[in-house]
């Protein structure tokens, strides 16, 4: 599906237009949304707007790393957005080109929606052009990898704390899960940052260089969600680190009181032992009251060493 908005001047902003009514020259600038297309929507890619074959392979390879690419009358951008259900990397190619911004998704894209909203709802569109809606579109990406970090974050406190009362085995299935998705978001944000930077500092859009401040806001933005993503993902490591530790510290205690039992026993079945052998010639099994004496002793024995173990600290 293809979505077409384009202002004039004269007529004001148009939505809903075909490719056919862009061609003429008399509007101020447009914008072209390639929406999930199909194989013949694409061909118009190369045979009527005329991007570089090299970009439009790009547009179909998909996963391209974010970047930024010169060609004689337009610039081709790779953008990545994240699902908020899968985490999975969304691909949003744009063409900027003059009075023109073009942009190519394979799937149905929430934040180019926002963004389409936002320049649709815009009453001054004569102060919009293409880097205004370039703008946009990279401030609502960017944007929703805060709800997305914000929702990891509060799934961590929660292993953290516990509140669902899990047990160890649980809580670490968890807590790398957690890990798992930070990477995800770590492996999109930090190429997406680089672009960011890269779209700053370069002389050949100027509608960039016009708009500096909000593009540079942008980049900030950047730079504080991949230092949440890393703030987290050394939160998780502590936790992991802690749950380990703890998980140890019990299995020590485990051993450490199964060790005073068997300690404990020790003595008494090595009396237990030689009072059980038959032979015929053993004077104490004639005694009146050996069996009390034994047992006697047996209590004794054990009586003792339990107090010497916790004079030790063992039980504390």
């Amino acid at each position: 599906m293809i979505e077409v908005l384009a202002y004039s001047k004269e007529t004001g902003l148009h939505d809903n237009l075909s490719i056919e009514e862009l061609s003429g020259g008399k509007w101020d600038w447009y914008w072209v949304d390639f929406n999930q297309p199909t194989e013949g929507e694409v061909t118009l890619l190369e045979k009527t707007f005329e991007f570089h074959p090299l970009a439009v392979e790009d547009c179909l390879h998909g996963l391209q790393r974010p970047k930024l690419d010169y060609y004689d009358d337009h610039s081709f951008i790779v953008v990545h957005s994240v699902n908020p259900k899968t985490l999975e990397r969304e691909e949003i190619n744009v063409f900027l080109g003059h009075c023109s911004i073009v942009t190519f998704h394979k799937e149905k894209n929430e934040p180019l929606e926002q963004a389409k909203r936002i320049v649709k709802n815009n009453k001054q569109h004569e102060k919009v052009d293409e880097y205004y809606v370039f703008h946009q579109i990279l401030d609502k990406v960017v944007d929703n990898y805060f709800p997305i970090i914000y929702k990891i974050e509060d799934h961590i406190n929660e292993i953290e704390d516990n509140t669902k009362d899990l047990s160890m085995e649980k809580l670490l299935e968890e807590l790398f899960d957690r890990r798992s998705e930070l990477l995800l978001l770590r492996q999109t944000i930090h190429p997406m940052r680089d672009l960011l930077y890269r779209i700053l500092n370069t002389r050949h859009l100027d509608g960039v260089f016009e708009r500096r401040e909000y593009f540079a806001d942008i980049h900030d933005h950047l730079i504080k969600v991949a230092d949440m993503v890393a703030s987290n993902r050394e939160m998780t490591q502590d936790i992991r680190d802690s749950y380990l530790s703890l998980n140890s510290h019990e299995t020590n205690r485990t051993m450490q009181i199964l060790t005073v039992i068997s300690v404990i026993f020790m003595p008494l079945t090595f009396i237990v032992g030689v009072y059980g052998m038959n032979f015929a010639n053993m004077p104490e099994l004639q005694t009146e009251y050996g069996y009390f004496v034994v047992w006697g002793l047996m209590i004794a024995v054990a009586v003792a060493m339990f107090i010497w173990f916790r004079n030790k600290g063992w039980f504390d």
